[in-house]
């Protein structure tokens, strides 16, 4: 079987990318709803429930895409190369960012950044814990962004 795992600037970008098309137009609703435009809310519950129920449904529905990582050619799959089920959603993205994060007060993030960046396989710890890793998407070899 033949893997490519994404490099770190990719899956950065589809992060960024994936954060600003979701942040910005959340951020209009609670503009329109509360007549305040505020950068603060992006630290707010209401925002993590929203980014963690983006980054964990949009996947199921597009076989391991989100916005950003349909747009930087890279996916989200199993270890056996299969799409990701709900299961391996959950445990990425709540188990492995969001609890991790607020255990760890952040330090996870900046291992898993690590992890991306120096180990052959790019897995991150959310990968691990959820039996996940990201790929370039072969279909689009050639034509990547980055």
């Amino acid at each position: 079987m033949n893997r490519t795992p994404s490099g770190f600037t990719e899956r950065l970008l589809a992060s960024l990318t994936d954060f600003f098309l979701i942040f910005l137009p959340v951020n209009f609703v609670m503009y329109v709803k509360s007549g305040v435009f505020s950068v603060d809310q992006a630290a707010g519950v209401t925002w993590q429930v929203i980014d963690a129920a983006y980054l964990t449904l949009v996947p199921l529905v597009w076989g391991g895409y989100t916005l950003g990582k349909w747009l930087f050619k890279i996916n989200i799959r199993q270890m056996d190369e299969q799409a990701p089920s709900l299961k391996n959603m959950l445990l990425r993205e709540v188990v492995g960012k969001v609890l991790l994060t607020y255990l760890t007060f952040g330090l996870s993030n900046i291992i898993s950044a690590f992890m991306v960046i120096f180990r052959e396989d790019k897995r991150a710890i959310h990968d691990f814990i959820a039996g996940t890793y990201v790929r370039y998407d072969e279909r689009f070899k050639g034509s990547r962004m980055v």
